[in-house]
């Protein structure tokens, strides 16, 4: 199955959360928030356990923009990995490139983050790196490259992120365009609408 490219605001009333984390799609999702199409507004039975976990799953799937494999290797290295496996597991996802593109401000959805790194416009360390499941490591510089700071996309985000509070785990200079990552976030830092002991049970079933 390959990765959605659809209407972001389709599945974010499917979940019932705000997928991407846009205050667009947050006003959509209070003006109706139901699941779409025309019985949406019907009233749902109990779901079972295995659907509970398993609409866990696809939720944070979608959140970060991934296709099932990917998601679950990555989860199959945050279970052999010494810690807290879901709270490993979200950090992993936090250090993908994308991610922390859309995390600096650079980018206004982690589906914007991957088309930026994929052309180019991004580099790591003072290297291009055009992977958009990169892994981002503590102290790590990441920041767009010369040529593209004056997109008009990335101008926009880059205006729109000196107006937000940015993540504790980063920094992000907006007037160099330049960002560093600072440290692992823990898991309070993280306000995902997600229950990760589910995920955990899923994959353990």
């Amino acid at each position: 199955m390959g990765r959605y490219t659809g209407p972001v605001v389709k599945l974010s009333r499917r979940e019932g959360v705000n997928l991407v984390e846009s205050d667009k799609v947050q006003k959509y999702l209070d003006r109706r928030p139901y699941a779409p199409g025309q019985h949406g507004q019907r009233r749902k039975g109990r779901a079972s356990d295995y659907s509970v976990r398993l609409r866990e799953k696809q939720k944070l799937i979608r959140i970060y923009g991934m296709g099932e494999k990917q998601f679950s290797n990555l989860f199959a290295e945050a279970s052999n990995t010494p810690g807290v496996t879901g709270t490993v597991f979200l950090q992993l996802l936090e250090s993908r490139l994308d991610n922390v593109v859309f995390r600096l401000g650079i980018a206004s959805t982690r589906r914007q983050a991957r088309q930026f790194v994929g052309h180019g416009h991004i580099l790591v360390n003072g290297k291009r790196v055009d992977i958009p499941s990169y892994r981002v490591k503590p102290g790590d510089e990441i920041r767009v490259s010369d040529k593209s700071k004056s997109l008009g996309q990335i101008v926009e985000n880059v205006e729109l992120a000196k107006k937000r509070k940015s993540s504790p785990w980063l920094s992000f200079n907006p007037d160099d365009m330049s960002g560093q990552y600072l440290r692992l976030p823990a898991r309070e830092d993280l306000a995902l609408p997600i229950n990760e002991n589910f995920i955990i049970e899923y994959y353990s079933r």
